[in-house]
């Protein structure tokens, strides 16, 4: 465990709060043994940036500078937002984490599963990718009633009985997307974008599609070196990555963007009550109790960690073509780390790692 390992580090060290032109010199130059580095890093302490900067580039086709105003793609960092729908629904009455999911969708073939199963990933669904892949007419665009469509139709077989194991399921993050439309009678999107994006003044946050995307000034695009061009490349170029293309109106396991200081706000807003009950927000961060009665350190949206002198860490990352993504959260201690890459760079873990030890120790 990442954070954990630096956590035993900082333990180690003597506690000191560096001013913030040494903390900012010391991450820059922490920063400069990564130099083909292209995204922004965050750092903040009480809800307060301590260290906010950008590197490469937005765009490498026009050679346009990054930013800390560039939106990115968050990939699977967006699970947590998906979770928080469900989460608010739950606090209005219109759902409960045990509903068994054939109470939403009759016709799919899977059953003994709940809502509960598909947060924290112990559901056994099988990935929709696959079977969308063999079958979809890629020249069409497809959304959410496509791919519960092509699971009923295809009906790939679950991979273990539901609460018995954990595995990672963007399938299951589907399907929540859809409950919460069901439940709500609202576009997925518009109730992101009301009852989080706008309730928390995230202005640059949203769910784009590629055309959305393409018109904005300050878009950073995913891309990845190609060593046969000895340059960067548009990602979703490759036929390997453009599912982002052909499955691009998908909702709930991908697809928001964002920046740096939009994360912050939402990060803050977690310690409050601003759009969630904290009774309910707390079994966000509870591990899932499998049927043999181990533990899945897997949450609502949410990776979990104690670290070894017992503070508890929540984190999550993300991975698209050309796009890398981390977000950290020690909440008992109210320091945040945010990580946004748009060139897949090798070492990001590596910098993820040395910066949430740089965190740790201010």
């Amino acid at each position: 465990m990442i954070a954990a390992l630096g956590s035993l580090w900082s333990a180690c060290q003597p506690k000191r709060t560096q001013p913030a032109n040494l903390f900012s010199a010391t991450a820059d130059s922490l920063m400069a043994t990564f130099p083909d580095f292209s995204g922004v890093v965050l750092l903040a302490k009480g809800g307060r940036p301590i260290y906010n900067r950008a590197f490469g580039y937005k765009n490498f086709e026009t050679k346009k500078k990054a930013d800390t105003a560039s939106v990115f793609e968050l990939a699977s960092v967006s699970k947590q937002f998906t979770a928080m729908i469900i989460m608010q629904l739950k606090d209005e009455g219109k759902l409960n984490f045990d509903d068994g999911i054939e109470k939403y969708f009759r016709q799919l073939p899977y059953g003994n599963i709940t809502i509960r199963n598909l947060l924290n990933h112990t559901s056994g669904l099988p990935d929709y990718q696959a079977i969308m892949d063999e079958h979809w007419d890629k020249s069409k665009i497809a959304g959410n009633e496509d791919i519960i469509e092509y699971l009923n139709k295809y009906h790939p077989p679950k991979l273990f009985d539901p609460g018995t194991k954990y595995e990672y399921s963007n399938t299951g993050y589907v399907l929540l997307a859809s409950i919460a439309e069901r439940v709500s009678g609202e576009d997925f999107i518009e109730r992101s974008r009301n009852r989080i994006f706008r309730s928390l003044e995230m202005n640059t946050t949203d769910i784009r599609t590629l055309s959305e995307k393409s018109a904005m000034e300050n878009f950073a695009w995913g891309h990845i070196y190609v060593d046969e061009k000895a340059r960067y490349v548009r990602a979703d170029s490759f036929p390997s990555s453009n599912y982002t293309i052909w499955l691009g109106n998908r909702k709930g396991p991908g697809r928001i963007s964002s920046t740096s200081l939009d994360l912050l706000k939402w990060d803050q807003a977690l310690y409050s009550e601003a759009i969630i009950k904290q009774q309910t927000l707390a079994e966000a961060f509870m591990p899932a109790r499998l049927k043999n009665n181990s533990l899945s350190y897997s949450g609502f949206g949410w990776d979990i960690q104690i670290s070894p002198n017992g503070k508890r860490i929540v984190r999550h990352n993300g991975d698209n073509p050309g796009y890398k993504t981390q977000i950290i959260r020690h909440i008992d201690e109210n320091k945040t780390l945010i990580v946004l890459c748009n060139n897949a760079h090798r070492g990001f873990e590596k910098i993820v790692e040395q910066l949430d030890w740089l965190l740790q120790d201010e």
